[in-house]
């Protein structure tokens, strides 16, 4: 039965990534937003809700009646996210892009903004960099955490407010008709204006909740496969659950590369690398503050930042200086995603 609750929650995901995509580029396109804002900012927080979901009802609604081991699994369902965005995200659209490499007109060198890409990243490395200096602090200094979380908060508005201030440039003629452009039957299919906000709004509402509802039933038959098979729910939380709830931020990008807009795929991937080590880190720091600390218990979880930010940096900063991105580049997220799992099963077995 898991298997098959699996297979259907995959195709809702996908069905309700394909109708996001095509709708939330209508929406910055109405709203005259920049490719930035679109891809970094709306796309990549609408496809976080699933997987934020999971620390936020571990650590604030607990039912387990073990508050410790609850926000254990938050805090391991927190650092998974931009882990798995770095490396496996980054391995899958690297495969998406090398696929697709001989209809594209630049092979698998991709036409991003390195700009907006480089501001992400940026953004990425002092928000997540801060959130985990601050799990080195001695507990005695506990006004640090409150003070770390207040300022991540800033960080992420000041990282919104840069991407909505950007000049617009989501052009109509790139877009392919909105899906729900037949509800609105008041309008002509070639109207200059294109669909109305509420009808591509509602697209995106519908899309996401198809997406919220697929990656929730998708996580429950992957949990209960774990607690068949015996898996330890640390780990579940920081291996296993991030790969199904990262489902939509990879169709998206995958979508996005098939029709060439590779600043939109990359950008939902280092969008939610941000939103990721901004908000859902704010509700460890002041919910959970006591779990949020680099211990013995807790290193291997904690060593999972140290390979995002590798892996990033290795994947990255040689855009940031040539001014371009391959496909084959982005492949080095699925080593350094393969290294770690060493480290977990070294831990599991006893080695480390």
């Amino acid at each position: 039965m898991d298997l098959v609750i699996l297979a259907v929650s995959f195709v809702i995901i996908l069905v309700g990534a394909e109708l996001f995509t095509n709708g939330i580029e209508w929406f910055g396109h109405k709203m005259n937003l920049a490719e930035g804002a679109v891809g970094s900012v709306l796309a990549a927080v609408g496809t976080a809700l699933p997987e934020t979901m999971i620390p936020i009802v571990a650590i604030l609604f607990s039912s387990s009646g073990n508050q410790e081991a609850s926000d254990a699994v938050g805090v391991g369902a927190i650092l998974g996210a931009p882990f798995m965005l770095a490396t496996l995200a980054m391995f899958v659209t690297g495969l998406a892009v090398l696929s697709q490499a001989r209809r594209r007109p630049a092979g698998d060198v991709m036409p991003v903004d390195s700009d907006v890409l480089g501001k992400d990243i940026r953004y990425f490395f002092v928000a997540y960099g801060l959130a985990v200096a601050v799990a080195f602090v001695p507990s005695e200094f506990g006004w640090v955490k409150p003070a770390a979380a207040v300022l991540l908060l800033v960080i992420y508005a000041l990282y919104v407010k840069a991407h909505f201030e950007a000049d617009p440039n989501v052009d109509a003629v790139d877009l392919a008709p909105l899906r729900f452009n037949r509800l609105d039957r008041s309008r002509e299919d070639d109207d200059p204006q294109g669909p109305r906000l509420r009808v591509v709004s509602l697209q995106v509402v519908a899309a996401l909740a198809l997406i919220i509802a697929g990656a929730v039933a998708f996580v429950g038959a992957v949990e209960h496969l774990a607690e068949v098979v015996g898996i330890n729910p640390a780990i579940l939380a920081l291996v296993v659950a991030p790969i199904a709830t990262e489902l939509p931020e990879k169709f998206n990008s995958i979508i996005w590369v098939r029709q060439g807009k590779d600043t939109l795929a990359m950008g939902n991937i280092t969008g939610a690398m941000v939103f990721q080590s901004c908000i859902p880190t704010v509700v460890a720091l002041l919910f959970a503050g006591s779990s949020w600390a680099v211990t013995e218990d807790s290193l291997i979880s904690f060593a999972s930042a140290g390979i995002a930010f590798l892996s990033t940096a290795a994947i990255f900063l040689p855009m940031i200086r040539r001014g371009r991105l391959n496909g084959r580049g982005l492949l080095i997220g699925g080593l350094f995603y393969a290294i770690y799992l060493g480290l977990v099963v070294l831990s599991l077995t006893g080695v480390l």
